[in-house]
């Protein structure tokens, strides 16, 4: 069926859903103060992460770096510290180089356009779409999966919402019913928290939360658990790895990955692949480093988009600092060095009170 053929009932729903979100909405910090910095801010954290998360790294990050020319003269490597722990971290590398162009042709403010936004470091159709409306009240759609999830329930489509043709089908038909102004903010809003709160991805829809559920095809035809449809992703590969904590005396050693690839450019333990049998006597020469005792320690999965690492983690105590790292000490580690979420486990083991 085409989508598009959806469009007077979605328009339909649209004073329900808007209704509903003034009278239902969370409170969350980038609701209070809702300045386009802080709205784009918040939308390039809340990718892949969840809102309780993102909430105390928001408020750091606005508190310490509070507009597009602040975030534009920040160091690389206090920007990556204040990201630590959510991830993704080319999010935080796209937020800087965004800023450098915002105040290179944009005069340091954000544009009020839909093209302009969307032609930004980072910025995606979605992004651009929920900038462009929550922040400047344009009729400009911010389609994910939250939205796919319920605009297929409602109208009872069957097409696969992991096709970028579908996504971009119910967008065009989202914009030609979209509001302008502070309607076209809550619409956008709204579309998501129904898909927070009420039409669930996972187990049973909370249908009786939902706006929209006297007019829902899949509520009314029992369709929930068979809509929206996706095809299944592809298997991730899975990466066996060593991570080695080099201590000597009371420094460690850290090093940084490449800069293309997965984590590029960030801080990281020194990891080797394990392929077959590991020696750790191996490992050291291919290091440089002599090792004067060596512990097995805790172990790890840490799962990426497309692939998984799973981990195991030795401690090593070395003669002396050898070249082709940085040696700091666990303060250092904790004040000024980023280390991606991958290596939490071992990097408790360095900062723990028994390290």
């Amino acid at each position: 069926m085409d989508i598009l053929t959806g469009k007077e009932a979605m328009a339909a729903a649209i004073p329900s859903l808007i209704q509903w979100y003034r009278k239902n909405k969370k409170s969350v910090p980038w609701r209070e103060i809702s300045t386009p910095y802080g709205v784009w801010i918040s939308e390039i954290m809340l990718q892949q992460t969840r809102i309780s998360t993102v909430i105390p790294y928001y408020q750091r990050f606005l508190a310490e770096i509070p507009d597009v020319t602040a975030l534009a003269k920040i160091s690389d490597d206090r920007l990556m510290k204040l990201w630590e722990g959510l991830g993704y971290y080319s999010r935080a590398r796209n937020l800087k180089k965004a800023a450098l162009a915002i105040c290179e042709e944009h005069g340091g403010a954000l544009p009020a356009d839909y093209e302009a936004l969307r032609a930004l470091p980072g910025i995606g159709d979605y992004t651009a779409g929920a900038i462009a409306s929550i922040a400047f009240g344009l009729p400009c759609p911010a389609v994910d999966g939250n939205v796919l999830r319920v605009v297929m329930r409602y109208l009872g489509e069957y097409d696969d919402i992991a096709k970028g043709s579908v996504k971009a089908e119910v967008t065009r038909m989202l914009a030609e019913i979209y509001p302008t102004g502070k309607d076209a903010s809550d619409l956008t809003e709204g579309l998501m928290e129904v898909g927070e709160v009420a039409c669930l991805p996972n187990g049973e829809p909370l249908c009786e939360n939902c706006p929209l559920r006297e007019d829902c095809r899949a509520r009314r035809e029992g369709l929930t658990d068979e809509l929206p449809v996706k095809a299944p992703k592809k298997a991730r590969t899975v990466e066996e790895r060593a991570i080695l904590i080099l201590r000597c005396r009371d420094r460690y050693a850290l090093r940084k990955r490449p800069a293309k690839g997965l984590l590029a450019g960030m801080w990281e333990l020194p990891s080797l692949p394990i392929d077959g049998e590991f020696s750790l006597s191996e490992a050291a020469g291919m290091l440089g480093i002599t090792v004067l005792r060596a512990e097995a320690i805790t172990e790890a999965v840490h799962v990426f988009s497309h692939v998984e690492w799973h981990m195991k983690g030795f401690l090593l105590d070395c003669a002396r600092e050898t070249e082709g790292f940085v040696w700091v000490s666990r303060e250092e580690i904790r004040e000024n060095y980023a280390i991606p979420a991958a290596f939490r486990a071992f990097r408790k083991h360095i900062l723990s009170d028994e390290a």
